[in-house]
């Protein structure tokens, strides 16, 4: 069975190295494009609709990061653009759940034996204890959600 975080990460695998080149220009995309279109801020406002001071305050919404994505949208189709919306994780999907997986798992085993040293049964065993963790790890891992119900 294919996961969905496996299909995603496929396709970020593809995006990760575009990262570098979409830092936000300082003074935004926005003015970045307009100015290198060598369009006014009037011809913009025009071909918007809207009022030259409107075009001036979304260009500062961009740049302080309070722009709508609806206003960024317009402004794009005006300029003859598109506006690319996508969050790319940091790391693959998949190993983000493991990773969770296994401190929530070493979180729950180390109660566990906290209870059995005081009842005088503690396992002390590591290979024993590092198939209980990969088994709880497995079974959190079947269940996503619940990775995320403890801080």
């Amino acid at each position: 069975m294919v996961h969905p975080y496996e299909q995603l990460d496929t396709r970020f695998t593809d995006l990760r190295p575009w990262l570098s080149l979409t830092a936000r220009p300082s003074r935004g995309w926005v003015r970045a494009i307009r100015d290198a279109l060598g369009m006014t801020t009037g011809q913009l406002a025009k071909r918007m609709t809207v009022t030259q001071p409107r075009i001036t305050e979304l260009e500062k919404a961009e740049v302080h990061g309070n722009i709508s994505l609806n206003s960024l949208e317009r402004a794009a189709e005006a300029l003859g653009c598109r506006v690319v919306y996508v969050l790319v994780p940091e790391r693959p999907i998949e190993e983000t759940l493991k990773e969770r997986a296994w401190k929530l798992a070493e979180r729950q085993m180390a109660a566990v034996e906290q209870t059995m040293r005081l009842e005088a049964q503690e396992v002390t065993d590591k290979k024993q204890r590092q198939a209980a963790l990969q088994k709880q790890v497995e079974k959190l891992l079947r269940r996503p959600a619940r990775l995320w119900d403890e801080i």
